[in-house]
C-alpha cells in the first residue's frame, strides 16, 4: 500500500530531490515515494515550466527534467457514476485510462512512476487531493500503448486527505508520470536533466456525493380500508466536518405505493421535508400494500429509496 502523505510544495529540482529515493522498494515491492509527493512535484515542476511541456530532451535547459513522451487518454472515474460517500466508511471506486508512450519510455521500470487522481480547485494549487492506495496496473496493447487500471480510494476522516462538506461538487482528473531512469534523487551524482516528467490536466471529471438515507413508517397497521394512513419518516444525509448525519431540509420526497401482488411502485404525491429533513403526510387505506418515501437526488447527494413499509389493509 502507498504511504497516503503529503509535503510541501517545492519547484524543478527541489521537487524531485525531495523524493524518497525511488529504487528503494517496500517488503511488498511496491515503491516508497507517496503519490501525494509525486503529484505535488508535477504540479511544481508544471507550474516552473510555465504551463506548458517539460524542457524537450534534445533541447535542455540546465537542471530541469526533460518532457517524457506520455499521454493519457479515456480516463474514465467509477464506471462515469458520481462518487458517494458517508462519514466513516473507506470508499475505493475504479480508475480505467489508456497510456501511449514514445518506444523509448518503459513504463514497468521499477522506478517508472505513473497515476491518475482526482482534485477540487486549481490545478496549480489544488483546494482537494484524492489518490489512490495502490500504483496502477498497465497491460500493454502494443508496444506503444498500454491499458491501465488504478483506484481512487476515499477515506472521509483522514487527517490529510479528508473531506468537508464542500467537497460534495465536481472533481478533475489530471495525470502524471515519471521516468527516473535509475536517477537516485537522494544521491549526491543525481541527474535532473535525465529524468522525465510529464502532467496532464483535463482528462475528465466525477462528482463527490455525501450519502444519503431515508426512512418510513406507515400507521396504523393494520388498518380498516377508507380509514387514514399517516405516513412519516426522515431524509438525512452525511455531514462530512462532524462526521454524523443530518437532516436534508427543504428537499422535495415522492410518497410511492405498491400493491401486494406488484412490483411497481407508484408515487401518490410530492411533499417537502421540513427544516430538520422530517417527512410526513397522510393518504387513505385502499388496499394491502406497501409505502415507501423516495428521493430523487441532487447534485450533492444521490437518490435514495426507503424500504417499503407493508399495511395491511381490512
Amino acid at each position: 500500500m502507498r504511504i497516503r502523505a503529503t509535503v510541501a510544495a517545492v519547484s524543478g529540482a527541489l521537487a524531485l530531490s525531495a523524493l524518497v529515493v525511488p529504487a528503494a522498494q517496500a517488503a511488498d515491492g511496491s515503491s516508497s515515494i507517496s503519490p501525494a509527493d509525486l503529484s505535488k512535484a508535477a504540479r511544481a515542476l508544471h507550474a516552473t515550466s510555465g504551463k506548458s511541456a517539460f524542457r524537450s530532451s534534445a533541447a535542455a535547459a540546465e537542471g530541469e527534467p526533460y518532457a517524457l513522451d506520455l499521454t493519457f487518454s479515456g480516463v474514465k472515474i467509477n464506471n462515469g457514476k458520481p462518487i458517494v460517500v458517508g462519514t466513516t466508511n473507506h470508499v475505493s471506486v475504479p480508475v480505467t485510462y489508456t497510456v501511449t508512450h514514445g518506444a523509448d519510455v518503459n513504463i514497468h521500470a521499477e522506478d517508472f512512476l505513473m497515476d491518475v487522481d482526482i482534485y477540487r480547485g486549481s490545478y496549480d494549487n489544488p483546494s482537494g487531493l484524492q489518490i489512490g492506495d495502490d500504483w496502477p496496473t498497465c497491460t500493454d496493447t502494443s508496444t506503444t500503448v498500454a491499458s491501465c487500471k488504478g483506484t481512487i480510494d476515499i477515506y472521509p476522516q483522514d487527517q490529510d486527505f479528508g473531506l468537508i462538506n464542500a467537497d460534495a461538487t465536481t472533481w478533475k482528473a489530471e495525470g502524471y508520470a515519471f521516468a527516473f531512469n535509475g536517477q537516485d534523487p537522494n544521491s549526491p551524482d543525481f541527474d535532473v536533466t535525465k529524468v522525465g516528467v510529464t502532467s496532464q490536466d483535463g482528462l475528465g471529471t466525477t462528482k463527490l456525493q455525501r450519502y444519503s438515507k431515508l426512512t418510513v413508517n406507515a400507521a396504523p397497521e393494520p388498518v380498516k380500508k377508507g380509514k387514514t394512513i399517516t405516513v412519516t419518516g426522515a431524509l438525512t444525509r452525511a455531514n462530512w466536518e462532524d462526521h454524523k448525519y443530518h437532516g436534508y431540509t427543504k428537499q422535495s420526497v415522492q410518497l410511492q405505493f405498491r400493491k401486494k401482488s406488484s412490483s411497481t411502485y407508484t408515487t401518490l404525491k410530492t411533499i417537502t421535508s421540513d427544516s430538520s429533513g422530517n417527512l410526513k403526510t397522510t393518504t387513505t387505506a385502499k388496499e394491502d400494500g406497501y409505502f415507501r418515501y423516495a428521493f430523487l437526488g441532487t447534485t450533492t447527494t444521490p437518490a435514495v429509496n426507503a424500504t417499503g413499509d407493508f399495511v395491511d389493509v381490512q
